[in-house]
This record gives structure tokens, C-alpha cells and sequence, in this order.
């Protein structure tokens, strides 16, 4: 009988066990603070050695560069070690332990003597997906010279280790191997694809005389799009002014998120940026996990192991006595603030180390009140579901944030990673806490409000080199979920920015409205063309159907172009999964997006919806009841 009730019991779902881009550790806390006491130079030496053309030690941007040449990942796949005469099969088999992109260490199976410093092999090996950052998945045939031999002993046992020097850096080899095809096979085929697609939208003026609302629809919508695409490639961001380092106020709202908090604090901190200009504010918002636990963790082992870096002075944590929401943290964290602006950063986003010094740089403009950072995926390897995140995170923001701030008038300060004017968040912070829309509060889509706010008198702005990264749902039920919280958001602040656009740039205001009409009469015109058109008609839909391939074509290629990523292919399977699912939450949206639970966590309007449910299913069975 247990048996039995085993069987029929439902399984426990496994954890999805998320794929990450680990770096080595580094032996400094914060490796990447400029040092008060001048006691080290930020200037890694292989990595400098390794640059053919010495640059300026005070150049952000060539420190960074040299940054990421030496940047070590930790690794676990096989390496094979050939001499100029010897075939793969019969070279030296070894296993990398950790990779840059100027240089390996490698592990032997045994000792091998007559392996010297300064001798010549080939690495034949091939770097799985999310070992190096996106685009560095591919099979390497590269010499490297032996430049360290040592042992060390792990759990009784002695491990011959190998660290070899790239004859070139990875950058440069991908560069004139497969980036170089890449950029040029995508940039060709976008061309193509582009020109297509106008000559198939021209071709829609001939049947307006059929259907003048679907071919005029399908016209808008090519030219959206197209534009979208034009003004990206046109963006350019505001560049590194080395003297403009104006003081930042990092907030960290967090509600529980202690897997991840320990990465993000410690990104926070360990900015390239003046020490007297930055802090670090954490607002627990009343966690039932450990984050408050993980948080103070995380800050004590700064405080013992950075204490010259004035860091108690600037990483501090805050504990709201009841929870109250996102945006109570949010505001809070920006009353204790000191400094002029302040950055938002969700919990479960971690900084590149350049991010705030590229953040601030439009600020130069006293027009600007904010400015959205990148947001790359973290997880971007873990399955299916992150890959199509990941290409259409990158187009979101490289392509769609970079038409909008050609424009001045970014519609969504991201909440992953944004900067604000302080006096403009606490302006607005009273209508913010106590925004609701059609009698209900308005608990998600804080990004987007307060953007719309913000928005009334100043511009946004995106900087494309500020980047972060952060952990998408990798369960398709989160994922869900998270996409219909956003539907409803944007449908409802679109709603409220409908209202002043017109005021902003004339052309910004005109794409303004067709994106908001585009989105919501797609699931009408999809259900005409590819339903109504093929039973009432018996016409296959081979033109629409060849439409929204191209669409698609355009976002892979655009991705591939810049990235030079193999998930490019993800951009065309994304397009047909918004087209099959994505697209039919958005009917569910209209007549749903006053709803204020998120679905991903247990908020107060969550658990009240959850027991007004419990309520209703338990009455239904008293009602079944005999009496």
C-alpha cells in the first residue's frame, strides 16, 4: 500500500541548476576600487603586456580593456597539448582549471619532466557554453608557451599544473576567425532581410483596396520595426569624461533574495570609482529567508578585509520594521541617500566594474533626470528558457532603449540597473508609494511609474557601456507569470504616458503611439491571417507567415552581429514562442492589468489573493456538502 501511494503521490520538481559565468576569485575583496593610498595600480600585467600599443593609466575605458583581457574564468573541459608534428590523438591529454583571454592553466594526469618553462605547444581544445562571457563558445587551435609548472596537493593527492600565455589574445584570434564571418554573414544578411521586407510592405499599397485596415496595419508595423532598428544602429552613447565622477548613492532593495544578495552587494561595491563618491545602501524589506542574515554577512566581511576603502562609512543596511514593498525600500534607501544621484539596483543584478562611472556620464546634461543602464543575462546557458531571454534582452535594450534615447525620452528606466536625480525621486516619491490604478494599488511596475514621472520634465536617457547582469527565470511557470506582471505594467504606464508624450519630441511621440496600438491589436490581426483568412478564404497564409520570419530574422541577426553569439538562433525560436504564447497573454492583460499580485512571491496582495481563493474553493465544498 505505501508503495502504491508512492507512485501516485506527485514528485517533488527538481531545482533547475542554474549555468554561470564564474570568474576566479580574486585574492582582494575590491580588486577594482581606485586604492586612497596608492598602494597598487589597477593595471593587470599580463593583460597590459598582451595590448600591442601602450595606453593612458588613466583612461577608464583602457583600463577596462586591460581588465578584460586578463580576467580569469574558472573551467572544466578537456585540452589537448600537441607539438608542431603531432596529431590530436596522440598529443598530451590535460583539463583546463581556469581560462583568460591571455591565457590556461591545465592539469595533468601525472607529472611530465621533460615538459620545461618556455616550450611551444598547441592548445586544441573547444570552450563550452557559459565557461567565457557569450561569443567565446568555440573550438580553439592556438599556440601558447608554457610559462609556469608547479604542484599542488588537494584532499592527499598532487595535481601537475601547466599555465600557458596565449601566442595572441582569444579577442584577436575570434576576431579573425569566427567574429570576423559573423559580423560580416549578419551584417550582409541584414541587409537583405531589411530590403525585403519594404518591398514586401510596399507591395500591402496594392491590396489596400481589399482590406485597408489590415495591409495599412501591416505597413505600420514594418516601418515601427524598421525604425526601431535604424535609430539602434545610429545610437551612440555619451562618452567616459575622466573628471565627471559626481557622487552616487547605490540602493539595494531586497525581499528574499538570499541566494543571491552576497554577489550583488559586493558588485555594488567594487566599482572603478572614486571611494568618497559612492555608497552602498541595502533595504531589507522584511525577508522570511536569510537575506538579512546574508547582508550583514556580506558587509562585516568588507568591513574586516577592505576597512581602508572607508567602507563602513559607505556600505551600509537598513531593515524596515514591516514590509512594505518595493517601493517603500526603494524610497527609503533614497532619504538616507547623501549624494545627488542615486542608482536603483535590483537584487539579483551584479555590476560590471565600469557600470557607475558609464552611468553618471549624461548626467553632464542638467536636462537629465535618468538614465538605464544594459542588462544582460546571467544564467544565459542554464536551458531553452534563458537562451530566448538572452537575445531578447540584448535587443530590448541595444536596439529598442537605443532607438528611444536617440530621442531623449527612454520610456522604462529598468529596474535591474537606472540612475536618478535624487530631488526628482523624492519629489514624486508621495504619488509613487500611493499610486493606484482603477481602486487598486499599484504594487510592480515601480520602473516604469516612475520613469512616467519622470519623464513629464526631463529626459532619460541609456548608456549602452553601463552594464549588468541579472538571473531571468529559468521555469517556464515563473517565466510565465513574470512576462504577464510585465504585460500588465506596460499596458497600465502606457496608459498614464499616453497622456504628456505628445508633448515630448514629435517623432518620439508618433512612435510612442504606434508601439502601444501595434502590441494590442497584434493578437486581432495574427487570429485574421492565420484562422479566419485560411477557413473563410482557403488562402495559406504564406505572406504574413514570411513577414513575421523576417521580423524574426531581424533580431537574430542583429544579435549575432553584435555578440558574434551562437544563441542568436534563439531570436528566431523567441519570435515563434511570443507568436504561439506570449501574444495570447495580452488579451488576458486588457481585461486583467488592474490586478496588483506579482505570481512570483508572496507579497501582501499575493497572500491575500492566495486565501481570498482558498476562501472561495473551501465554500464551494461546504455548498457540495449533505446536510
Amino acid at each position: 500500500m505505501k508503495q502504491l501511494i508512492e507512485k501516485i503521490k506527485p514528485k517533488k520538481k527538481e531545482k533547475i541548476e542554474e549555468v554561470l559565468t564564474v570568474s576566479k576569485t580574486e585574492r582582494r575583496v575590491l580588486s577594482n576600487v581606485p586604492d586612497p593610498e596608492k598602494i597598487r595600480v589597477q593595471v593587470d600585467r599580463r593583460g597590459a603586456r598582451d595590448t600591442n600599443e601602450p595606453g593612458n593609466l588613466e583612461d577608464p575605458e583602457y583600463l577596462n580593456h586591460i581588465r578584460m583581457l586578463s580576467l580569469r574564468y574558472m573551467a572544466d573541459f578537456p585540452v589537448t597539448l600537441l607539438t608542431k608534428k603531432q596529431r590530436v590523438k596522440d598529443g598530451i591529454k590535460a583539463r583546463a582549471v581556469d581560462i583568460s583571454s591571455t591565457g590556461l592553466l591545465v592539469e595533468l594526469d601525472s607529472e611530465m619532466e621533460d615538459i620545461q618553462v618556455g616550450q611551444v605547444f598547441m592548445i586544441h581544445c573547444t570552450i563550452p557554453p557559459g565557461t567565457m562571457p557569450e561569443g567565446y563558445e568555440s573550438t580553439v587551435k592556438l599556440d601558447a608557451t608554457v610559462v609556469r609548472r608547479f604542484t599542488q596537493e588537494e584532499d592527499g593527492r598532487h595535481k601537475f599544473m601547466l599555465a600557458f600565455e596565449f601566442s595572441k589574445p582569444l579577442t584577436e584570434y575570434f576576431r579573425k576567425k569566427r567574429w570576423g564571418y559573423a559580423i560580416y554573414i549578419a551584417s550582409t544578411s541584414l541587409f537583405f532581410a531589411a530590403a525585403f521586407i519594404v518591398l514586401m510592405r510596399a507591395e500591402s499599397v496594392i491590396y489596400f483596396k481589399y482590406n485597408i485596415y489590415l495591409y495599412l496595419y501591416s505597413l505600420i508595423a514594418a516601418a515601427f520595426l524598421l525604425t526601431r532598428y535604424l535609430f539602434g544602429a545610429l545610437y551612440r552613447e555619451v562618452p567616459v569624461n575622466p573628471d565627471y565622477t559626481p557622487g552616487v548613492s547605490i540602493i539595494i532593495p531586497c525581499f528574499n533574495e538570499e541566494q543571491w544578495i552576497h554577489r550583488t552587494i559586493l558588485s555594488c561595491v567594487n566599482q572603478n570609482y572614486p571611494i568618497d563618491k559612492l555608497e552602498v545602501i541595502v533595504v531589507d524589506d522584511r525577508s522570511t529567508d536569510r537575506s538579512a542574515e546574508e547582508i550583514q554577512k556580506v558587509i562585516d566581511m568588507i568591513h574586516n578585509e577592505a576597512e581602508r576603502y572607508m567602507t563602513r562609512e559607505r556600505v551600509k543596511m537598513h531593515i524596515l520594521p514591516e514590509n512594505g514593498g518595493k517601493r517603500v525600500a526603494l524610497v527609503k534607501g533614497v532619504e538616507m541617500a547623501k549624494h545627488d544621484l542615486v542608482v536603483f539596483v535590483d537584487s539579483d543584478s551584479f555590476l560590471e566594474p565600469t557600470a557607475i562611472r558609464n552611468l553618471v556620464q549624461p548626467f553632464q546634461d542638467p536636462k537629465m533626470g535618468g538614465v538605464a543602464g544594459r542588462t544582460d543575462v546571467e544564467n544565459k546557458f542554464t536551458n531553452a528558457i534563458t537562451k530566448l531571454q538572452t537575445v531578447r534582452y540584448y535587443i530590448a535594450f541595444r536596439i529598442m532603449k537605443a532607438a528611444e534615447s536617440w530621442f531623449d525620452s527612454v520610456t522604462c528606466l529598468s529596474g535591474p540597473l537606472s540612475c536618478y536625480r535624487k530631488e526628482l525621486i523624492l519629489q514624486h516619491s508621495e504619488a509613487w508609494l500611493n499610486q493606484k490604478f482603477l481602486g487598486q494599488p499599484a504594487t510592480f511596475g515601480d520602473d516604469r511609474s516612475m520613469t512616467n514621472f519622470i519623464l513629464q520634465t526631463h529626459r532619460t536617457g541609456y548608456q549602452d557601456s553601463a552594464i549588468c547582469s541579472t538571473i531571468v527565470p529559468s521555469d517556464m511557470n515563473v517565466f510565465l507569470k513574470q512576462q504577464m506582471r510585465w504585460k500588465r505594467s506596460w499596458l497600465r504606464e502606457s496608459l498614464r504616458a499616453s497622456g504628456f508624450i505628445w508633448r515630448k519630441e514629435p517623432f518620439m511621440a508618433i512612435f510612442f503611439y504606434i508601439g502601444l496600438i501595434v502590441p494590442i491589436a497584434a493578437p486581432v490581426i495574427v487570429l485574421y491571417n492565420l484562422v479566419y483568412v485560411p477557413l473563410v478564404h482557403h488562402i495559406f497564409p504564406g505572406t504574413f507567415l514570411m513577414g513575421l520570419l523576417l521580423m524574426a530574422l531581424l533580431m537574430s541577426l542583429a544579435h549575432l552581429f553584435f555578440r558574434r553569439s551562437k544563441l542568436w538562433i534563439f531570436g528566431i525560436v523567441f519570435c515563434v514562442f511570443y507568436e504561439l504564447v506570449l501574444l495570447w497573454q495580452m488579451p488576458v492583460a486588457w481585461v486583467t492589468f488592474w490586478k496588483s499580485t506579482w505570481g512570483t512571491r508572496e507579497t501582501p496582495q499575493d497572500v491575500e489573493a492566495r486565501l481570498k481563493k482558498e476562501a472561495r474553493k473551501k465554500n464551494k465544498k461546504g455548498f457540495g456538502l449533505p446536510f
